[in-house]
């Protein structure tokens, strides 16, 4: 385990917080409730030189068992086994037992949706899971509104964590009410000292899905306050340390870690983009850490007391490896209970393949491909669309009789947990130009704080080539649909599966689409009615979407930074 050192926080520039601070917090979440884990002052307090530890998960995506996992080694893909929430309890135990006293279990969103299991149910079937792996904290990440407002409290309100966020409101008549849907900070004494965290969320849920499940909810930017929320925890909490839980993608993390709004806080403890940062990304207020996802993997935050003082850390990135971990029988127990009503259908296998389905590139995926083909299979548009989903574990394990891959039923639930329909419209060249220099700028856009998170948005029938370090709006060097160069008066006919509360003439985020036409066929009958037919397939890279300054298997947003996704 690396070990890297931090410098120790100067004091405070005052000793404490104007009244207006205090009101602007709003009563419903004064000190009091959010300190319900701290100890009275005057209990004696822990050994001075200590550790505490923070052990991490992400962008589980209600991956219960284990799967399939992709690694990036010397330009190739490795496969290996990984994951399995039986396995990341004994793991999340193992490493609590070697600091009983001072761990605090954290989750950075995104566990209720991923998995048939947690669609059938609304993630009800998660909860007990969720409290038997031993949470302390949770976030609400960016997926836990795919059910909608009241679902999400419900599954949420339903864990022993705690919850926090302090970007997402309450929105009543289109208008603020004032009041946050979770508490914004979570103080905790352990060690002797007080550990603050503070949540935040992505706050481009609304646009990023479906707008209708995020009716009665507000989202704002992280530096809309969290230098007020900084301060409070300083100067009149008295934090020794202080860390932000977010869930807002890699690169917007990184960002916010250079924006002086973040001053006075440690580290950023990020998710929502996946991605498996080996050692910390040191920005010039903090330094940020991002754990993966689906349960492969479990990270590891030391932080080392000298004096009641930070002095350093020590932070892993550890693989939820079976070979090593044995399956907590409880959890085992838990995880069967959950499945069983649904097993059966499940695991009925619907196709096979011959190369495995992958969806860590950022550019283009076979996964996607194979979507967006049996899309144009189906209907022979002239562009089929898919949007830049991140989510689902690879799937390369053959079948030793076959020497084939099998795809179940539950593997098409993991590639597209929410069965939407198929929607049809007509648009320009014009328009598909427009609309790809705003994808692109969704993906790569210099700013971070500008980005999606999402990746590039995934297409059959159509050929792009861009440069992403170029400004917005002339990324595009050249499109190609039906193997010709575009024509910008054309009309072009397109499917993609229809977001529920856009815009009858919305389809994939664009705009004023002619003709739009919902075709009454669901995603998943497609996709199970082309491997009816064409198993056993083999989708891979094709040069769909290329960038001159980039290789086809860019596995990261983030440029110009030490880090490499492997």
């Amino acid at each position: 385990m690396k070990n890297c050192s931090t410098t120790n926080h100067a004091p405070p520039r005052r000793s404490f917080l104007k009244k207006s601070i205090f009101s602007s917090l709003g009563l419903a979440f004064g000190p009091a409730s959010m300190a319900s884990d701290i100890k009275d002052s005057n209990e004696e307090k822990s050994p001075k030189d200590s550790t505490i530890t923070l052990l991490i998960t992400s962008d589980i995506h209600a991956q219960i068992h284990t799967h399939d996992e992709f690694f990036w080694e010397n330009g190739q893909a490795i496969y290996r086994k990984r994951g399995g929430l039986a396995v990341l309890k004994t793991m999340i135990e193992h490493y609590k037992k070697q600091n009983p006293a001072n761990t605090i279990v954290y989750d950075g969103g995104d566990f209720f949706h991923g998995h048939a299991v947690s669609t059938f149910t609304e993630g009800e079937a998660l909860i007990p899971i969720f409290n038997h792996l031993g949470y302390d904290l949770i976030l609400p990440g960016n997926w836990e509104v795919v059910y909608k407002k009241k679902k999400m409290l419900y599954d949420m309100g339903h864990t022993n964590a705690a919850k926090i966020c302090a970007n997402m409101w309450h929105k009543t008549n289109d208008a603020f009410d004032g009041e946050l849907v979770f508490q914004p900070y979570w103080i905790k004494y352990v060690a002797g000292i007080k550990i603050g965290f503070i949540g935040y969320t992505d706050h481009l849920t609304p646009k990023r899905q479906s707008p209708a499940f995020s009716a009665g909810l507000v989202f704002e930017h992280p530096e809309k306050n969290v230098a007020k929320y900084i301060k409070l925890l300083r100067e009149s909490e008295g934090c020794e340390i202080i860390l932000l839980m977010t869930h807002i993608g890699l690169a917007q993390q990184v960002g916010l870690a250079n924006n002086p709004a973040i001053e006075g806080a440690d580290f950023i403890v990020g998710a929502d983009t996946h991605e498996r940062l080996r050692k910390p990304i040191k920005g010039q207020y903090a330094s940020v850490i991002e754990c993966g996802a689906f349960g492969s993997f479990l990270g590891k935050l030391d932080l080392n007391l000298e004096n009641g003082k930070l002095k350093s850390f020590n932070y892993a990135l550890l693989d939820v490896d079976t070979d090593k971990f044995k399956a907590d029988k409880q959890m085992l127990n838990l995880i069967e209970s959950a499945y069983a009503p649904f097993k059966t259908k499940m695991e009925e296998v619907i196709g096979t393949s011959k190369t495995p389905l992958v969806r860590y590139f950022v550019m283009e995926t076979p996964m996607d491909n194979l979507i967006t083909d049996a899309i144009m299979w189906k209907f022979k548009p002239d562009i089929a669309l898919s949007n830049g989903f991140r989510f689902c574990q690879p799937l390369s394990s053959t079948d030793p009789k076959t020497g084939l891959i099998p795809i179940t039923r539950e593997f098409l639930w993991n590639m597209l947990p929410l069965d939407s329909e198929a929607k049809s419209g007509k648009i320009t060249g014009k328009q598909v130009w427009e609309w790809l220099e705003k994808e692109l700028q969704n993906a790569f856009a210099k700013d971070p704080s500008k980005r999606f998170g999402g990746w590039f948005v995934r297409f059959s029938g159509m050929e792009v080539n861009f440069n992403i370090e170029k400004e917005f709006g002339k990324r595009l060097n050249w499109v190609k649909i039906s193997g010709n160069p575009i024509d910008l008066q054309h009309e072009y006919s397109i499917i993609a599966c229809e977001r529920e509360g856009d815009p009858d003439d919305t389809l994939c985020r664009i705009d004023k689409v002619k003709e739009p036409k919902n075709l009454k066929v669901l995603l998943h009958d497609i996709v199970e009615e082309y491997l009816k037919v064409h198993s056993p397939i083999s989708p891979k890279l094709e040069k769909r979407a290329t960038a001159s300054d980039a290789p086809d298997t860019l596995l990261t947003q983030l440029r110009g930074y030490d880090y490499e996704f492997m």
